[in-house]
């Protein structure tokens, strides 16, 4: 009993030790990033999650601009905004692989006080079976569109006139967290966006300019359905597990995080989990975050491990039921081929004897 009271007793000194480090460590980290009367710069705006952003942030009161490839849509999406929110938004063209375009929209817009990276294209598909032109597509877009966009915005953001927190938020992936099948191409695409998001902070941190990386599961957008016919089954099967969210959602989950400076912004439970499990050395502004992460590291881990035992079980059920699918097709074809065969041999066989017997009589 003793001994069971002394464990307890280093278990509390030990929390309240590490909650006091951690709220120390953290106190002067506290932020909020306002919305209202500040620029706000939204790519892929016409549709989706960028819609829905720019909605939100001009329902606040914020300048927005909304860039994509498409003019026509993106028309569409300023008339949709100025209905609901009685508020004009900046409209430019441009794609995000051609840095010269971006520049040229970011100059045009002026100074960006938060930076909204959304543009993303997904092509999910086997490594072996998918050309190398899709995989170069989704990087260009995904991450090569991202460096070209915070290249252009950052000088002014660095010299804007106001000195409130600026924020540059990036929307990668749950693929971005883990590696799924089927996201070979995409994953690679996303999980880069962390590595860019965990260095630019440091290099921008002195400007007080906050870098957000926000995690968000399938989201119930128009692409949403046409890669969802695209995927291979056991894509399907293994993403099903994360469920989806509405475009709404993500997009308030994501100005949340923006606003309190969060570094890695997940939008669901399972987002959560992963968040905490991949946690690594990345920033964290968050004293409560920090505190589960701390804690919650080995429980993490541990379900970590039975979603993947479960994941490769799957995996090897599929194929294991293809294999065998397979080989009852094949059985089918040889029993069927053997059977005319003999059907054949037997007519043949007739047909000899038949002759012969005509001829003796």
């Amino acid at each position: 009993m003793a001994d069971l009271s002394l464990a307890q007793v280093f278990f509390a000194v030990t929390f309240i030790v590490i909650f006091l480090l951690l709220a120390l460590i953290l106190k002067s980290q506290s932020i909020k990033i306002p919305i209202r009367n500040r620029h706000v710069f939204i790519t892929g705006g016409s549709s989706g999650i960028g819609l829905a952003l720019a909605h939100l942030a001009a329902s606040e009161g914020a300048r927005v601009s909304i860039l994509a490839r498409n003019e026509d849509r993106l028309q569409e999406a300023r008339e949709s905004i100025r209905l609901s929110t009685g508020n004009d938004v900046a409209v430019f063209p441009a794609d995000v692989r051609d840095p010269d375009a971006v520049l040229r929209a970011i100059e045009e817009a002026g100074p960006v006080d938060v930076l909204i990276c959304n543009q993303g294209v997904f092509v999910p598909r086997e490594l072996e079976k998918q050309e190398l032109e899709e995989v170069k597509f989704m990087i260009d877009v995904n991450l090569m569109g991202t460096f070209h966009l915070i290249k252009a915005a950052l000088p002014g953001m660095k010299n804007r006139k106001s000195r409130e927190p600026a924020s540059i938020a990036i929307i990668s992936s749950q693929a971005g967290q883990v590696g799924i099948y089927g996201y070979t191409a995409y994953s690679a695409s996303k999980f880069g966006l962390r590595g860019l998001a965990e260095a630019l902070q440091q290099e921008v941190i002195a400007h007080n300019i906050f870098v957000s990386l926000i995690f968000p599961p399938d989201t119930d957008t128009p692409g949403l359905e046409q890669e969802t016919k695209m995927r291979p089954q056991l894509t399907s099967i293994i993403a099903a597990s994360s469920g989806t969210m509405k475009a709404d959602e993500v997009a308030k989950k994501t100005l949340n995080g923006i606003r309190s400076g969060s570094f890695i912004v997940p939008c669901n439970f399972d987002g959560l989990l992963l968040a905490i499990a991949t946690a690594g050395l990345s920033p964290q502004r968050s004293v409560l975050m920090a505190l589960c992460e701390v804690f919650a590291a080995g429980p993490t881990r541990f379900i970590g491990l039975c979603v993947q035992w479960g994941w490769y079980r799957s995996i090897k059920r599929w194929y294991a039921q293809k294999n065998y699918n397979l080989t009852c097709r094949c059985s089918s074809i040889f029993h069927g081929t053997h059977n005319q065969l003999n059907y054949l041999f037997y007519n043949c066989a007739n047909l000899l004897l038949s002759s012969h017997f005509c001829c003796v009589h």
